[in-house]
């Protein structure tokens, strides 16, 4: 089988000089995508195991799940998991001088769904500039009919743009800004325009793949990347029969068709098993964060938003380290913070949305948003400054309804407006929006009365005076518990009176192992 194997996956990695293509350079040792920020020191706290057990948390400043990943010996299971998650990269390395495409709909039935086009160009240069070594040398927006014809553009505006296209010898590739091309519509292009070819999927995905470092973003991001390998191998393996030959493997009784699309079945039912035993972890961390009762407070946001800046800001963690890039954060951590009661939270930073973000993409990172839905509360952050601030709170709103989340986390949702030190004498106008800078530091004691108000009603605690015996354990036990906010010590009782916050489960084991 192994020799099987060995004898038809090399058709996976056809040369795309048969497509009248230059070769593909060797790919380089690392993903062209700018810098990783390197994790910090530990800082205070003792919220060990809670997020990925031990060392793992970032809710104490600690090192992120994605070093543990490394340390962990690796069993029989993870080697295997490791080779899942062997690939070629999706995008050619080194410097690319890109031109970028946006079909613009200017009637039909498309144009309802499509976002205005200054901003879905702007959003398309952001991808780009993500890559390292990429640049956009040229921006073409185009109007089309209908996006979904072979060749996307009617004949003249096609043939106008091959021509600018082929004249232009600086344009080493081109990204055409729709969200998926079919195997055939990026042969044809790719012939008439003598470069490649990619679109936003591929694009994104990509990006996805060089941000993911723990092993379940890895294999999220490989099972995405399936469907895209099922479209590149029935142009591959189409080209490979235009040869002399048989198209069946000898003794197999399977063409080579037949035996990758099995290889590709197999593969993904792998990742999805694997992908099962980390979410069943993944369960039983959240078991263990539920009985250690923190309140936790998943923060969204369109990408680049500031969320990371701001959870910085809100806990002072000076190990996290935020980026001004598109999806730099894409595997969730913790972080504790405390709030005026002085009851501590876990702020989850989770992964940031975009406009018309590929399906593929949303469905295999289903298992990283499963933390959203079983948050107490959910902390909406707005960039306030960008232009298109409404669309993109619709497209985060969009997403937050399809992954079914409980009406109870929807309805009771903390906006903030980030960024507002970019728009000069700003005012929020919507009810209960929350004002910030979390790069200044304005508007955050707001921001946390606001969120110590929410969390309170969200996890049913309350404020209780408890009088206790000081020669006892119930001060201590409170203290481990409970949030203890006030001590009033009442020396000629031998007692005093604690001011708490506790939850009704944590107050029900006081009372009974402490009656009377």
């Amino acid at each position: 089988m192994w020799a099987l194997r060995a004898a038809v996956r090399p058709v996976l990695r056809l040369s795309r000089v048969g497509r009248g293509l230059p070769a593909p350079r060797a790919a380089a040792p690392s993903c062209p995508v700018r810098a990783l920020a390197a994790a910090g020191h530990r800082g205070p706290g003792n919220l060990d195991g809670l997020w990925g057990g031990g060392r793992g948390l970032r809710a104490d400043g600690g090192r992120s799940r994605a070093e543990d990943d490394e340390e962990e010996p690796e069993d029989a299971d993870e080697n295997a998991e490791e080779e899942l998650l062997q690939g070629e990269p999706l995008l050619p390395a080194g410097t690319q001088r890109v031109c970028l495409v946006h079909p613009d709909v200017k009637w039909g039935p498309g144009k309802s769904q499509m976002t205005r086009a200054e901003w879905q160009v702007a959003e398309a240069t952001a991808l780009v500039h993500t890559l390292d070594g990429w640049s956009v040398v040229q921006t073409m927006v185009v109007s089309t009919k209908s996006p979904d014809r072979k060749l996307v553009f009617g004949k003249g505006n096609f043939q106008h743009l091959t021509e600018k296209i082929r004249g232009s010898p600086d344009i080493t590739c081109v990204f055409l800004n729709v969200e998926r091309m079919a195997a055939p519509t990026k042969k044809e292009l790719e012939a008439a325009w003598g470069v490649e070819v990619f679109d936003r999927f591929t694009v994104v995905l990509h990006i996805f793949r060089c941000n993911a470092r723990t092993k379940e973003a890895r294999l999220q991001v490989a099972l995405a990347e399936i469907p895209l390998h099922r479209s590149n191998l029935k142009r591959d393996v189409a080209h490979l029969h235009r040869g002399p030959g048989s198209r069946y493997i000898m003794g197999s009784g399977e063409s080579f068709m037949q035996v990758q699309q099995r290889l590709l079945r197999e593969k993904e039912a792998k990742i999805r098993k694997a992908l099962d035993r980390l979410r069943k972890k993944r369960h039983l961390l959240r078991q263990q964060r539920m009985r250690r009762e923190f309140p936790v407070v998943s923060v969204v946001g369109y990408t680049n938003c500031g969320k990371t800046t701001l959870i910085k800001a809100l806990t002072g963690d000076a190990a996290i380290q935020p980026r001004d890039q598109l999806f730099a954060t894409l595997d969730v951590t913790a972080h504790a913070g405390a709030l005026p009661s002085r009851m501590t939270v876990l702020y989850v930073d989770t992964i940031g949305f975009l406009s018309q973000l590929p399906h593929g993409l949303i469905e295999s990172f289903s298992a990283t948003l499963e933390d959203v839905a079983h948050s107490d509360l959910i902390m909406h952050v707005r960039d306030v400054s960008h232009p298109e601030a409404e669309l993109q709170k619709r497209s985060v709103l969009s997403t937050l309804h399809s992954l079914q989340l409980p009406a109870r986390l929807l309805d009771s949702m903390v906006e903030v407006h980030n960024k507002v030190d970019l728009v000069p004498g700003y005012s929020p106008t919507e009810l209960n929006a929350v004002p910030v800078s979390a790069l200044l530091g304005h508007g955050l004691q707001e921001l946390k009365a606001e969120l110590d108000a929410a969390v309170l009603k969200a996890t049913g605690r309350q404020i209780l005076t408890l009088r206790v015996r000081l020669a006892g354990a119930q001060l201590s036990w409170l203290y481990k518990e409970a949030t203890v906010q006030d001590v009033d010590v009442i020396p000629e009782d031998g007692a005093a009176d604690v001011t708490v916050i506790i939850s009704d489960s944590a107050y029900g084991k006081f009372r009974k192992l402490f009656p009377g």
